[in-house]
């Protein structure tokens, strides 16, 4: 059984060439551009952008402009959601990327806080892929459905917190 979310010894997620391979697909704007207008082009509409990607850390923003925006004067709930599942979402995928055996992944929950009002570009920051890792490694060995929580972080470009989003994600082995 071939592996590629091999973890070191203390649990951290190491990189291989074909995580290099996604995160340089992700990381390149026309190909995320396409990325978003195949899968999600709500994502491409509403301005969403992918800041930095690796292993361990991910970062997505939002813009506050028109078509991001509610009638309060503040950016809508299901812009900043979907900023926000994208800062998760992209780990995720990193996590599960051409895993022998393949991992099916799928979020199964959802919770969030408003904090302030979101009134200018917002950055979703997610710093737990290791988690997302190791669950897909338990779930390659496993080989039933392993769910992981994780937080990301929505802060206002003065460094402000707006909101907080926590994501369960499951993991199965395919086949």
């Amino acid at each position: 059984m071939t592996t590629l979310t091999a973890t070191a010894e203390n649990g951290v997620a190491t990189v291989t060439p074909e995580h290099q391979e996604f995160i340089a697909k992700m990381m390149n704007p026309w190909m995320f551009r396409y990325f978003l207008f195949r899968k999600v082009p709500l994502g491409l509409i509403a301005g969403m952008k992918l800041k930095y990607l690796d292993q361990h850390k991910c970062q997505a923003t939002i813009p506050y402009r028109w078509i991001t925006t509610n009638p309060f004067k503040s950016a809508y709930f299901a812009a900043l959601a979907m900023a926000a599942e994208l800062s998760n979402g992209s780990l995720a995928l990193l996590a599960v990327f051409k895993c022998n055996p393949s991992v099916a992944v799928i979020i199964v929950g959802m919770e969030a806080q408003f904090i302030k009002k979101a009134t200018t570009l917002t950055t979703f920051t997610c710093e737990e892929g290791d988690k997302l890792f190791a669950a897909v490694e338990r779930a390659q060995k496993m080989g039933e459905a392993i769910t992981q929580k994780i937080s990301t972080i929505g802060r206002a470009e003065d460094g402000t917190e707006v909101a907080r989003f926590t994501f369960t994600w499951s993991f199965k082995r395919r086949g």
